[in-house]
């Protein structure tokens, strides 16, 4: 039986999920109309629903895994269970209150909560024994106070510019750090296939993450090199032609690579080059 797999219909979440696919060797489809697609070479389905709906079809039993949003897991209630995070789709929530009200998240007890996750806000406030009333709305929650129907808000949080246009101010630590992962119902047997879908993602996810930096360096200054060029493992380290030089390969964050370079030009290395990484197997 193929593996059958969801994935984000429409949206930000539904772009960078097919692109990753893609680049984990999985085939896509060309309509985005279609609502469902087969890949023979990887005999796997996929189907494309909406993003909120993704962990319920999991949680039953109707499809082995999908891709979604962890705040819309979390949100739904449903009986699926994270295994893999994607690294894109990031988004943070926080509570929000009048610029003019003093309060913490201990004090929203009572309290009136408008959102458009009340799962995500109902499981923060049991995890603390706080009682408080949720509005659930599906936009524009930051009016939900101007217009007399909440006392704070619990939505996603970028810059803050848009609160404070609405005369709103961040209080108290996030409710939840968010991004796309992969799902499986919860319970479940995990499948060959899913495993390999797993295995496959997660090299993009850490090919996307790191570059291959190689140098030459002098080789009594090696150890002072590698220093700063770790890798996952350790570095490849290879004699050179030239006497007393090696040449060493290393994987490094591609966030840092920039200052490692630096650092590596400090000590004496030279021939600096950076390569990336398209996969990956670690």
């Amino acid at each position: 039986m193929s593996l059958r797999i969801a994935v984000p219909n429409k949206g930000s979440l539904s772009d960078s999920s097919a692109l990753m696919l893609k680049e984990a060797g999985y085939r896509q489809r060309n309509d985005p109309r279609d609502l469902n697609f087969y890949d023979p070479e990887n005999d796997i389905e996929f189907y494309y629903l909406r993003p909120r709906d993704i962990a319920i079809y999991v949680g039953s039993g109707e499809l082995e895994g999908g891709l979604t949003g962890r705040d819309l897991l979390i949100d739904s209630g449903a009986g699926a269970n994270e295994i893999l995070a994607l690294d894109f789709g990031h988004s943070t929530f926080r509570f929000a209150a009048p610029e003019s009200l003093e309060i913490s998240e201990q004090q929203l007890g009572g309290k009136r909560i408008a959102t458009a996750y009340p799962g995500l806000v109902e499981r923060y406030l049991r995890e603390r024994s706080l009682t408080a009333a949720i509005v659930r709305l599906d936009g524009a929650v930051e009016s939900s106070v101007r217009l007399g129907v909440a006392d704070v808000i619990a939505d996603v949080v970028s810059t803050g510019g848009t609160l404070r246009q609405a005369g709103l101010k961040i209080f108290g630590e996030p409710l939840l750090f968010s991004e796309a992962v992969v799902i499986e119902r919860a319970g479940a047997s995990r499948s060959a296939a899913l495993e390999t879908l797993v295995r496959r993602l997660n090299g993009v996810v850490i090919a996307r993450q790191y570059v291959l930096v190689d140098y030459d360096v002098q080789t009594s200054l090696l150890e002072a090199a590698c220093a700063m060029t770790p890798g996952i493992e350790s570095p490849t380290i290879s004699p050179l032609q030239k006497s007393g030089w090696s040449a060493v390969r290393a994987m490094v964050k591609r966030k840092e690579v920039n200052r490692i370079m630096d650092e590596l030009w400090s000590v004496g290395a030279r021939g600096i080059l950076v390569t990336d990484i398209h996969a990956c197997r670690l």
